[in-house]
């Protein structure tokens, strides 16, 4: 074993394996099984990894294959956080970015923008509309998150969302649109996607990355402090809806109100 792993493993990893071994035969006793009918489900279960792989990688070839077709100038597979199935999931689901009348009207196609509850006096944001294409929802959502970790601009403004108590998937949603409004501004002027720090200053992937873990990281326990105080108002708002109607039952004890005498001076 020290020969094997290139002395990385010696006698501690040596005896963890014969316990183990010592627990599989204890397991199930002597004679109860089967090694050459085991060894034949593994071959089969393997032969069976091996062609789904098959099939993935033509599956692969073809999107690349269609990709190139419909984006030669790979100016979607150029934004951060978007790999070869998100750019040609966008650039399918998304089509041609012109037949849009503005880059505001993009936007609301993806269904990632938050609905509005307006009255005369107040307005409130609610879930997103959830409209438009559900693929290229869940791929734009995904591609946001990795962006995030690359391009020091929406990693500064997922950083001011979140220090506003805005809920991770919220922070998420709202930087998609971002990604897909600029991801459709280089598509109309025929641009690739060019990395910027917050100032402005053109820098390439490996350098965003170093930006990103220094200047914009956010502490975890801050994170896990915005979803509990957010799961409280909502339960706490559960509890105030409930209580709305005057014959609902309440958990909170009656308050009554002193009575007094009218006899009494």
């Amino acid at each position: 074993m020290i020969a094997r792993s290139h002395r990385a493993w010696r006698d501690d990893h040596a005896a963890g394996l014969l316990a183990a071994a010592k627990e599989t035969l204890a397991l199930w006793g002597e004679g109860e099984m089967n090694f050459a009918e085991l060894g034949e489900d593994i071959a089969y279960q393997a032969g069976q990894a091996l062609f789904l792989n098959r099939q993935i990688k033509q599956i692969d070839e073809r999107l690349a294959n269609l990709y190139a077709d419909a984006d030669p100038d790979g100016i979607i597979a150029s934004a951060p956080g978007v790999g070869p199935t998100i750019s040609a999931v966008i650039a399918g689901r998304l089509g041609d970015p012109h037949r849009f009348t503005s880059l505001a009207a993009i936007r609301p196609y993806s269904g990632l923008i938050p609905q509005l509850s307006q009255s005369g006096i107040s307005k409130v944001e609610a879930n997103i509309t959830k409209a438009g294409d559900p693929l290229l929802r869940e791929t734009l959502f995904a591609a946001a998150d990795a962006a995030r970790k690359v391009d020091p601009q929406p990693a500064a403004k997922y950083q001011r969302l979140m220090a506003g108590d805005r809920h991770h998937c919220s922070a998420i949603c709202h930087l998609a649109t971002l990604l897909l409004t600029r991801i459709a501004t280089c598509m109309r002027n025929g641009e690739h996607y060019v990395l910027r720090d917050v100032d402005g200053t053109v820098i390439t992937e490996t350098p965003g990355r170093t930006i990103v873990s220094q200047r914009h990281q956010l502490d975890p326990r801050r994170r896990d402090h915005v979803r509990h105080k957010l799961m409280h108002q909502r339960r706490n708002k559960a509890g105030q809806e409930s209580q709305e109607s005057p014959r609902a039952p309440t958990s909170q004890p009656a308050q009554r109100k002193p009575t007094t005498s009218p006899h009494v001076a």
